[in-house]
Parts: C-alpha cells; structure tokens; sequence
C-alpha cells in the first residue's frame, strides 16, 4: 500500500513511520508539511495520508503547511494524529479549543465505540497524550466522535461522508498500547475506500541520509513569544543557518579565528582523498594501572589530550577507561565553526589543511577512508577520532543559529595511538597504528615497548575516598540571575500551555572566577561525583571536565545502537532509610516518568530515521540509578542501522540528543534560542569516540566544567514541562551543577563569594546575577 506521511516538524513523526511500516511491510514516504510537492496533483497517486503531530495550532500556516489546501481538495484516506487530528476536524468546520488541562506524556484510558479505526482494540486501553489544544463538542454534523479519555476530551473522530480519522492520543508512542491494530484498522478502511490515481510521481528523500529539518517551514507560528527571530529554528532560514534574505551570521562562515588559528592551504573535500593503509599493532598487559596516575605520566604535558574516564564502572556499561593524545606520527587535530561550510585540520608536520563541508561530513568520509577490519578485542575503540560535538552543531542538523560561538564548535584528535585500560579483567591494551612499511611498523613497536614498560613502572596511588557531598553546599544562580531564570520558567510554561511544546530543556550558565589547572579540575570531579561516562579533554583553547552520567549514543562495528536518556532526578540523602524513600518516590514520580517517557518517544523517533523498520525498542524503561549526588530515572533505547547508514549519520539524525533540548525538537530549540540567548558551547553537546572499524560511543555533556580561553564555566538546567515548579527547578539547576562547582573552586583553592547578590563583571553579557546561597532540597523533581 502506498502511503505518505507529512511530517509537521515533529519529534515522532518517524515513529509513526517505523509503526508503519511495520504494520505494511512497506515504508511510507515522507514529506514535510511546507513541501511544494503537496502542492502537486499527483499526490493522488497515493492510497492514503498519515497527518502527523506537530508544534502549534492548525489554523496557523506556519504551522499546518499546505495541509489546509490538499484536505479541502483531496478525496485520500486521511489518517491524523494530534495536530493532524485537529486539522482533520478544523477541516470538517469544528471548533479548537484550549484542552481543560494540558496532557504531555499523560497516559489515559480510553473508551471507544468499538468498530472502523478501534475495531478488535479493548475497552480503556492505555493512550498517550501530547496536547495543550483539543477539538471542542458538540461536533457538526458531519463529524462523529469515536473515542474519550476519562476527562471527557475527544480522542478519536471520523468524518461520516469521507474517508478520514482521527486520534488526539499518539499510536506511535512507547507506552500506548494497541497501536499496531489501530494502524492495521486504518489501512483496511483506506483499502476499502482507496482512490485510485495516476502513478505517482512524488519521490521521498533518503530517510537514512536526511537531516532533522531539511525541508524549511514557512510563515509564523502562534507563540506567545511573538514572532522567531530570522534565522532561528527552521523557519524562513537557509540550511546553512543563514537568515533568509541576510548575510551569513557574524562568525558562521569562515574558517576558525582566533587564538589558535594558522593559515591554512585551500579547501579539498575529504571524499576526494586516496584511502589510507594502516596495521594496527597491540599489546596486552596484565596490570591496571590508576588512569589518572597514566594520564600525568604519559599525556599531561601536550596541549591536544584526551582521557575517556570510567571514573565509575559498571558492568555492562562503562568498563573500559581510554587515555591518548594528538603526538602520534599519524594524528591530527580538527577544529570547526558551525556553519562555516570548511574543517580546519591540521597534521603531525603542524601543516593546516582546510576541507570543504561540515564536521560531520568529515568525520564521515575520514573514517571511510580509514577504515580497518574489527580485531579480536573486548572494546569497539581501536584508534580513530576522539573529540566534542559542541551543542551548536544543531545548525549543522536543521536548527539554524542566531548567534556564533565564542569557541570551535567542534574539536577532534585522530588518535593513532592509545591507552585502554580494562577495569573488569584488570589489564591493559596498547594500540598504535602505522603505515604499511617495514620503518614505520619499526617505530610503532617501539612506543608499545616503551609504554609497556612506562605503565608497569608507575607507582599504585594509594586510594582515596569519595567524600560525600555535604547536605548544604552553597551554589548561586546562573549568569542570568535567580528572577531571569523563575522568568524564564514562566515563559517556557507558557509555551507549553499554547502547544508550541511538550517540554522545554532550560539550562543557564554559571562563570566561575580563578584559572584553575584543568587537570586538577578533572582530579577533584572525579572523585566528588564518579560517573560512567566522564572525560577529561584539552583542546588548545577549549578544556572540559566532565561527570557525565548519561551515554547519548553508544554503536558497535554490528549496527547495533543504544542511547540511554535520563529524565527525573532526586538528591542523594545521607540517612539511609530517608534515602531509600527518596529514590522509591523518584520511581513513582509522575513528572519525572512524564519528561522520561517524552524523551523517550523523541529518541526512538530519532533513531527511527537511520534504524531497520521494526529494530528500535526499549529494552529498558525508567529505572532508577544513584550516583554520588543524585538519583536519576534512566531508560535504555536500542535499534539497528539501516544498512545505507553509518554512525556519523546516526549521530547527525540524533543529534542534540533530546534530553538537552526537549520536544518537539526544533521548535523547542527556537525557545530555548530565544530565553538563553548566548551559546551552550561544549556543555548539552557530546564527548566520545568515532572508532576505525565502526564502533562509536558518545555522552551527553553534563555535570561538566568548560575552560574557553580563560574562563570556566558549568552549565546546568533542567526540563521543563506543565506541572513544574519554577523555584523547584532553580534548585535542581543548582544541584546539578554543585559537583562541577564544587571542582573548579576546590582546584583554583578559592571559595564562594561572600557577598550574596554581588555582580559579576567577568560574566560577559550577564545580566544582575546575584550569587544566591541556598540550600538544596532533600528531594526535588527533574
């Protein structure tokens, strides 16, 4: 059956693409609302439409398309759901109304008339809701109700003369049940009332190589916030990220400046270059040494460094620690500017070389390029690109931006050499790579035996304990100050109410005085707070320190894929019965599995793009994990690339990873854009590694402290959604980010300010933020 789903630029759309398909044993097309190809008469080559989700009112055309125009011509099987559902019913002359009580993430028992779109689906079957907006009753006459949720809100509809449904909850999420029968009910009612047409000539883009937000929304939206500034968001802008009818952004175009920056040779395309040959030599030791001890001594003197820090292992999940650096005779750096259309990269010799295209059409291409066999080891990591994905990046995967950063928005090292320490079996791996000459296999034996020998010479430091946090630990407001940010919570909520989203991720900055050794920084982190996906990365004029405890995308060399979003976070106690209850009512948390279960949604929808049809699932939902600081409600999300994907492509199509942004993604991006108004830089972005035989693993970049130039700052937020308490989430910004803090003052051996309220004049663009001392709660929601 030939179907086509338009996509009103939502999170979810591709989950409905995958149900689809797997439903029909044939994948949909897929178009978005403002393609002109919806504006063609061919479009009745089709069997039937799928409407999907999407920000926003119906009646606003930035926000439902051509969609008006082909339901009043088009005689098609409709099937909408959500916004869809409500076009279907403005269409059919009834009214939409601001829902009773907004629903994001709300599962709801739902009655039904049991036959057409519900036939064989069970009485009060659980559906999952997404909505501030509701189609009002009593219905016209040529519209019949079919489904209620227990508030009484309409969840289904029909129209009596032509072929068209609708449902208000969403089949395609996680938690609903029966959705595969409903979309099995609507294509045998599609089948039965099918239009027949010309062939069609409609042709869908590549769903695995396709970008979030290629296809650019016109027009304006109805948020409260008034009108998008130009170049924000996907409306009206340039896939590069320029505004539309402007010049490129100040600082998108061009090569990195600054600090740092040499001349380069003109630009090459990656593609362009020949294939490289590399043997991979490997040793293994049986000895674990201590990875900081291995970082200082091998490492700490180069000014291009990494250290993936599995601070806190886990088995299953962070077993493995990798150490290196960019001194190899093979390395190099990389460093690019979103937006800027060119990689600057420059090699061992200290020649800089710029390539035409983004960093991940870069990484994509060298990693091809380079491309060795999988070996028999216990880890995916045999050399290759090891770096950050500055949150920015988003202009690169269809969220143009509307202001530059202050520092490269990417930074990778090809490490061609590197340490693996193996903390479940207590040994040690050493891999360099070399060309395929007798010289320069001669040299990589040697630094194998040179580092053998290094390593089981180090001293075993004595272990120190991890001091738990004390119950009060004095944290200020971000650089936007305590009544910005309660401000911005209001707004975010009122966007939230309007259904310009389901949940908004605000975070704020916090600048921190003193020039701290990062090292030290990282040392202290460590210790304050273990993670599973920490790092330590010093890239010239950008450093971070991070305890990460959320892996964002980890992919083996076999296709497999797995995220592991966190949503919903409870302060560690230090009484053991009071934490117990405080971890068993973060499981119970109705809000917290609300957010989880968004981000949830959003990330299979995400990997629906790149995954086999019927491969993405949730091994693993919202269970608890407890760190040194916290607990946090954590789900698994795992799926399969198609094989036309690879996994610098999976990363792009996930990329911010949801639980830094909120849903759906590109709207709420351009709220997010507006309220922050300053860059993230590396912090809601990503560390990790893209290996040489196919394997990649990527965090989310949180409870991290960021050097740029001079200055170290920790990012922290939270997600916001309709039940949210603003100064509940004041606090939760501050929790979070009280370990980094912590770090950083420890390092610089400087204390918080004493002046309450006092300005801070090296916080540039800063508002009146005031260094509020507070408490933080015994436990509080995320």
């Amino acid at each position: 059956m030939r179907i086509l789903l338009v996509d009103n630029y939502d999170s979810y759309s591709y989950n409905l693409f995958q149900l689809i398909a797997t439903v029909t044993g044939t994948e949909p097309d897929v178009v978005s609302n403002d393609d002109p190809v919806l504006l063609r008469p061919d479009v009745a080559g089709y069997d039937a439409l799928v409407v999907s989700p999407g920000p926003g009112h119906p009646g606003v055309p930035g926000d439902f398309g051509h969609l008006t125009g082909l339901l009043a011509r088009s005689p098609l099987p409709v099937l909408g759901v959500c916004l869809g559902h409500q076009g279907l019913a403005l269409a059919g002359e009834a009214r939409i109304r601001q829902a009773w009580e907004p629903r994001h993430g709300w599962l709801s028992p739902v009655r039904h008339r049991g036959r057409g779109l519900f036939a064989g689906i069970p009485q009060h079957f659980t559906g999952v809701r997404y909505h501030s907006l509701a189609v009002s009753e009593p219905l016209p006459p040529q519209l019949e109700a079919t489904a209620w949720a227990e508030d009484g809100v309409v969840m289904g509809l029909r129209h009596r003369q032509l072929p068209r449904w609708g449902v208000q909850f969403h089949p395609e999420s996680a938690c609903t049940e029966h959705g595969d029968r409903l979309i099995a009910n609507f294509v045998r009612l599609a089948r039965a009332r099918a239009v027949t047409g010309s062939p069609r000539a409609v042709v869908s883009r590549p769903r695995t190589l396709r970008p979030t937000g290629t296809a650019l929304r016109t027009g304006p939206t109805n948020t409260p916030l008034g009108a998008p500034t130009d170049g924000t968001g996907p409306s009206g802008a340039r896939p590069d990220g320029t505004p539309p009818g402007g010049a490129p952004t100040a600082g998108s175009r061009g090569r990195p400046t600054g600090p740092g920056a040499v001349p380069a040779v003109p630009a090459e395309r990656a593609a362009d270059r020949p294939a490289a040959e590399y043997e991979l030599h490997h040793r293994r030791l049986a000895v674990e040494p201590d990875t900081e001890t291995v970082f200082r001594a091998l490492f700490s003197a180069g000014t291009h460094a990494f250290w993936l820090d599995s601070s806190r292992v886990e088995r299953g999940r962070s077993r493995f620690s990798f150490l290196g650096d960019a001194s190899g005779p093979l390395s190099e750096t990389v460093r690019y500017r979103a937006g800027s259309g060119t990689v600057a990269v420059t090699g061992a010799d200290g020649a800089t070389t710029e390539v035409r295209g983004t960093v991940f059409d870069y990484l994509r291409d060298e990693l091809e390029r380079r491309r060795i066999p999988s070996r028999d080891l216990p880890f995916d990591f045999v050399c290759g690109y090891v770096g950050y994905l500055g949150y920015e990046l988003r202009a690169d995967c269809g969220s143009p931006l509307s202001r530059p950063s202050v520092a490269d928005d990417a930074g990778w090292i090809f490490a061609d050499r590197l340490v693996a320490v193996d903390h479940e079996r207590g040994e040690t791996h050493l891999l360099c790579l070399s060309r395929p000459d007798a010289d320069d296999a001669a040299r990589a034996r040697q630094w194998l035996e040179g580092t053998a020998r290094t390593l089981r010479a180090l001293p075993r430091p004595k272990a120190e304990p991890v001091s738990a946090p004390p119950g009060h630990a004095p944290v200020r407001s971000g650089d936007r100050g305590a009544d910005r940010y309660l401000a911005d919570i209001q707004e975010c909520l009122a966007q939230l109410r309007a259904g310009q989203s389901y949940e908004v991720c605000l975070t704020d900055t916090l600048g921190l005085p003193g020039d701290p050794d990062g090292l030290e920084v990282h040392s202290r982190l460590r210790r304050l707070n273990p993670a599973p996906y920490g790092a330590y990365l010093r890239l010239g004029e950008v450093e971070a320190a991070c305890s990460s405890p959320e892996r964002f995308l980890r992919i083996t060399p076999g296709g497999t894929v797995e995220s592991k979003p966190i949503k919903g976070t409870a302060s560690r106690e230090k009484d053991l019965e009071a934490d117990v209850r405080a971890r068993r009512a973060l499981a119970e948390d109705a809000k917290a599995r609300a957010e989880n279960l968004m981000i949830v949604d959003l990330l299979r929808n995400d990997l629906g793009r790149v995954c086999e049809v019927g491969s993405v699932h949730v091994p693993r939902m919202m269970h608890v994990e407890s760190y040194a600081t916290v607990h946090q409600l954590v789900s698994t999300v795992r799926g399969r690339l198609a094989p036309a994907a690879d996994p610098v492509t999976c990363v792009r199509a996930c990329f911010p990873g949801g639980s830094m942004t909120g849903a759906p993604k590109l709207r709420t991006m351009e709220i997010i854009d507006r309220l922050e108004g300053r860059p993230r830089g590396l912090y809601s972005g990503s560390i990790g590694y893209f290996g040489l035989s196919g394997g990649a693993d990527l965090n989310i970049v949180i409870r991290t402290a960021v050097r740029t130039g001079d200055r170290w700052s920790v990012g922290a937020g939270g997600a916001i959604v309709l039940d949210s308490d603003p100064q509940a989430e004041l606090e939760e910004m501050r929790l979070k980010a009280r370990a980094p803090v912590r770090a950083v003052l420890a390092a610089a051996s400087l204390s918080v300010p004493e002046r309450p309220g006092a300005p801070r004049a090296d916080a540039p663009g800063a508002g009146p933020p005031p260094n509020v001392t507070a408490p933080v709660p015994a436990h509080h929601r995320t």
